[in-house]
């Protein structure tokens, strides 16, 4: 089993930057992919960014040239980084992670326990 610890979370002003992290335990073969999606309340969860244990990044439109997703495989962290922060920004962060547990294995995927981001006009 894998476990997603976050952190980083909090309150900033429209424009502000903020930092989250998410770092990745347990019995695992190896992670393939490690990524952010987010929901607001009342909204469905949508992708933020992910990235590849190979450097492969995709942004979701509405947060790419803003957010910048980085990767330590060495430490099996995630990291985003969020500037130029809007209200609409606001929502809980979940951490993903697409894991096998063995070689020969399957991937499944994990979720953190969410982190909340609020953006204050």
């Amino acid at each position: 089993q894998v476990q997603l610890v976050e952190s980083g979370g909090g309150l900033v002003q429209a424009g502000g930057s903020l930092r989250i992290s998410c770092a990745a335990s347990g019995s695992f073969f190896s992670i393939n992919v490690m990524g952010w999606y987010r929901q607001a309340p009342g909204k469905q969860r949508e992708l933020v960014a992910t990235i590849t244990s190979g450097g492969s990044i995709n942004y979701a439109d509405s947060v790419k040239g803003r957010f910048t997703i980085s990767r330590d495989n060495a430490k099996n962290t995630v990291y985003l980084q969020m500037n130029s922060l809007k209200p609409e920004d606001t929502a809980v962060y979940y951490c993903n992670a697409q894991s096998k547990t063995t070689s020969w294995g399957l991937p499944r995927n994990y979720w953190g326990q969410g982190t909340q981001v609020t953006v204050s006009s």
